[in-house]
């Protein structure tokens, strides 16, 4: 039992789904960590500047301040940071027009691939296979048909 659970994950780590999997992973936090800056830095002080120098990371809505008595805060503030929620719907829109591209423009190349008439990409054999046979099958339609015709005369 125990070998043949270390024979499947070995199969399953062969096969590349666990270096997949790993390197997506890489990939998506290095990414996160681009989108931060480019929110943090680039979208969200032209949104502030409009705002009259609005900063959306600090702001709350205040439910309940905080009492301070001879330098003891009593009661703790309670808020509720919309900020962070405006900046997370921020970041939220970036990584979704961008993975929106990234789709886009490789279903765009996939595309082209798989046409085996279009010659400026390299089509996959797979797919010059199914065409080839595609293309034979219609002629062995057309000979058929020929036959066909004329036994019929």
């Amino acid at each position: 039992m125990k070998f043949k659970l270390f024979k499947e994950f070995k199969e399953f780590a062969v096969k590349g789904n666990m270096i997949d999997i790993a390197i997506g992973v890489i990939i998506g936090t290095a990414f996160n960590k681009v989108v931060e800056v480019l929110v943090t830095e680039i979208f969200l002080p032209p949104l502030s500047f409009m705002t009259d120098g609005v900063n959306w990371e600090n702001k709350r809505w205040i439910l309940r301040e905080a009492v301070t008595e001879s330098g003891i805060t009593k009661p703790e503030e309670i808020a509720i940071g919309y900020g962070k929620l405006i900046e997370a719907g921020v970041d939220f829109l970036i990584i979704g027009f961008t993975v929106f591209l990234v789709v886009k423009f490789m279903n765009t190349i996939r595309k082209k691939s798989e046409d085996p008439t279009n010659t400026s990409e390299v089509t996959p054999k797979n797919i010059e296979l199914l065409n080839e046979m595609v293309n034979r099958m219609d002629e062995q339609i057309r000979l058929l048909e020929q036959m066909v015709k004329s036994k019929e005369k």
